[in-house]
């Protein structure tokens, strides 16, 4: 086999592994409730992942205080 190509494969062989241990905001709500014991599909369920989906956003937003504000120098 070409080094070459071994690299590039080695390569993109990382690069999907690094990815896949990316979860999103929706698998870690689903993940949240039914660890919790709500059966997917009922109305508690849909109630605890749009609570769940709803508090993740929020964690990883960035805070309001934290705008850009002009220097006074």
């Amino acid at each position: 086999m070409n080094p070459s190509i071994f690299a590039r494969l080695s390569l993109l062989a990382l690069i999907a592994l690094g990815l896949s241990g990316c979860g999103t905001v929706e698998s870690a709500a689903r993940d949240d409730c039914t660890s919790i014991g709500w059966s997917i599909g009922s109305a508690g369920y849909e109630d605890c992942f749009r609570a769940r989906v709803r508090e993740r956003n929020q964690d990883y937003s960035r805070p309001s205080d934290l705008t850009p504000k002009p220097s006074l120098i």
